[in-house]
C-alpha cells in the first residue's frame, strides 16, 4: 500500500533547513528554518502582475528606456527585445514585458525578471491595456468578417484567382486600409496579396463545383460566411460595396465586439451605431414620439416607458434604432421615419441575431407570447 506523505503542520520543526516555498490552491506557505509558515511571497506570477496599478510606474521606466537606449535598458534588466507585443506611447515603441517588469519594480522595489511573468495577450497586453495604454501586436491578426465577405465577393466573380492579378492587388490594398485592426503593429505580409491569394483558394475547399481538394487552411469563420452567400451573389455584392464604401465615411469611433457585430461586419455595424446616435436626429424622433403617444416615451416593440417604472429619473430614456441596415440603404441621408423609439432591452433583441429583425417582427413575436 503506497502512503501519501503530509506536509508538517503550521508551525512544527521539521528537518527542513532551507527555505522553500509550498503552494496549494488557495494559500502558499514556506518552510524556513524547519517550520511551516505563511508565505509573503504571491501565489502565482498572473497574481505578481494583478499589483502592478501605477500608470506612473509605467511611465517612469519608458522614462528610463528613452534615457539609457534600448540595447542598455534591457541588457540592464535582462530582458530580451519583444517579439510580439509593443507598447506604444507618445509615437514611440517600446519593449512591452521589459517596461512592465521594472513598472513593477517602480512600483513595489522589487523587479518582475524575464523568467518570472510570460509577455502574451493574457498578461502584459491586458495588464497595459488596463492602465490605458495602447499595446499593437506584431501578429497578423485573423480574418474577421468583413474582410472575408470581400475575399468571398471576389471569389464569386473571378474564382481563386492568383497574387498578380490586379484585383487580388486592389483587394490587398483595400484590406490594409480598412479601420478595423488599428490596434495592430502590421507586418510586410499583412493582407498582401500572397495573404489573399491563399484566403480565395481557400473557399475552393467548400466549393462543391471544385473538383480537387482546395487549401486545409478553411476557417470556421470561412464557412459561415459560405453557407450564408454562397447562393446570394447579388447580396454578397451589395453588402462588399458597402463594406467598401464604409470604410471610407467618417464617423465617430464607437467600439464593437463580437455580440454586437451584425452579419454586414463591423464596419457598417458602426456606421449603423453611430446613424443611431446622432444626437440632433435622435432628440428629434423622441419628440415625435412623445407627440405620437400624447407625451408619453414608449417602446414601439413592447411598450414599455421607463417613466411609468422609474418616475421622473427615467423621463426622456429611450434609444433611437436605424430600421434600415446600411447595406440596403447605402450613403443616404437619414430620416425620422428611418428610426424606431426602442427600450433597450427590444433594441438589443432587434440585433441579437443574424439577420436584423424588422420592429414589427419583433411586436409580433412578442404578441404571440
Amino acid at each position: 500500500m503506497r502512503h501519501r506523505r503530509s506536509l508538517p503542520r503550521l508551525g512544527d520543526r521539521s528537518t527542513f533547513k532551507s527555505s522553500v516555498t509550498v503552494f496549494s490552491s488557495t494559500n502558499s506557505f514556506a518552510i524556513r528554518d524547519g517550520v511551516l509558515v505563511p508565505s509573503e511571497t504571491p501565489e502565482s506570477p498572473t497574481r505578481m502582475l494583478s499589483a502592478l496599478t501605477s500608470r506612473d510606474a509605467v511611465v517612469a521606466a519608458m522614462v528610463e528606456y528613452d534615457t539609457l537606449g534600448q540595447a542598455a535598458f534591457l541588457s540592464k534588466y535582462g530582458f530580451g527585445e519583444a517579439r510580439s507585443y509593443f507598447l506604444v506611447h507618445d509615437g514611440k515603441e517600446y519593449d512591452s514585458k521589459a517596461i512592465t517588469g521594472v513598472a513593477y519594480k517602480n512600483q513595489h522595489g522589487t523587479l518582475l525578471g524575464a523568467h518570472d511573468f510570460s509577455g502574451g495577450e493574457a498578461t502584459v497586453r491586458r495588464k497595459l491595456r488596463s492602465l490605458g495604454f495602447e499595446v499593437r501586436s506584431e501578429r497578423n491578426p485573423s480574418w474577421v468578417r468583413d474582410e472575408v465577405i470581400l475575399a468571398l465577393d471576389l471569389y464569386m466573380r473571378f474564382g481563386a484567382i492568383g497574387k498578380t492579378h490586379p484585383e487580388v492587388i486592389q483587394l490587398s490594398e483595400i484590406l490594409n486600409g480598412l479601420p478595423i485592426h488599428t490596434d495592430t503593429r502590421f507586418r510586410s505580409d499583412f493582407r498582401n496579396p500572397n495573404g489573399v491569394g491563399m484566403k480565395l483558394s481557400n473557399f475552393l475547399a467548400l466549393d462543391p463545383a471544385y473538383a480537387g481538394a482546395g487549401l486545409k487552411a478553411v476557417s470556421r469563420l470561412d464557412e459561415i460566411v459560405w453557407e450564408e452567400f454562397h447562393n446570394d451573389p447579388e447580396r454578397l455584392a451589395i453588402l462588399a460595396a458597402a463594406i467598401r464604401l464604409g470604410a471610407t465615411m467618417e464617423v465617430v469611433e464607437i467600439p464593437v465586439d463580437d455580440e454586437d457585430e451584425a452579419q454586414e461586419g463591423r464596419i457598417l455595424t458602426r456606421l449603423h451605431k453611430s446613424r443611431e446616435r446622432n444626437q440632433k436626429l435622435v432628440a428629434k424622433r423622441k419628440a415625435q414620439r412623445r407627440a405620437e403617444c400624447g407625451g408619453a416615451l414608449s417602446c414601439e416593440a413592447c411598450g414599455f416607458d421607463f417613466v411609468v417604472k422609474y418616475g421622473e429619473r427615467g423621463d426622456g430614456f429611450a434609444e433611437c434604432h436605424h430600421k434600415i441596415p446600411l447595406a440596403e440603404s447605402g450613403d443616404t441621408t437619414t430620416r425620422l421615419e428611418d428610426l424606431a423609439i426602442l427600450c433597450a432591452n427590444c433594441h438589443r433583441m432587434v440585433h441579437v441575431r443574424k439577420p436584423m429583425l424588422a420592429v414589427d417582427e419583433l411586436k409580433s413575436l412578442i404578441g404571440n407570447l
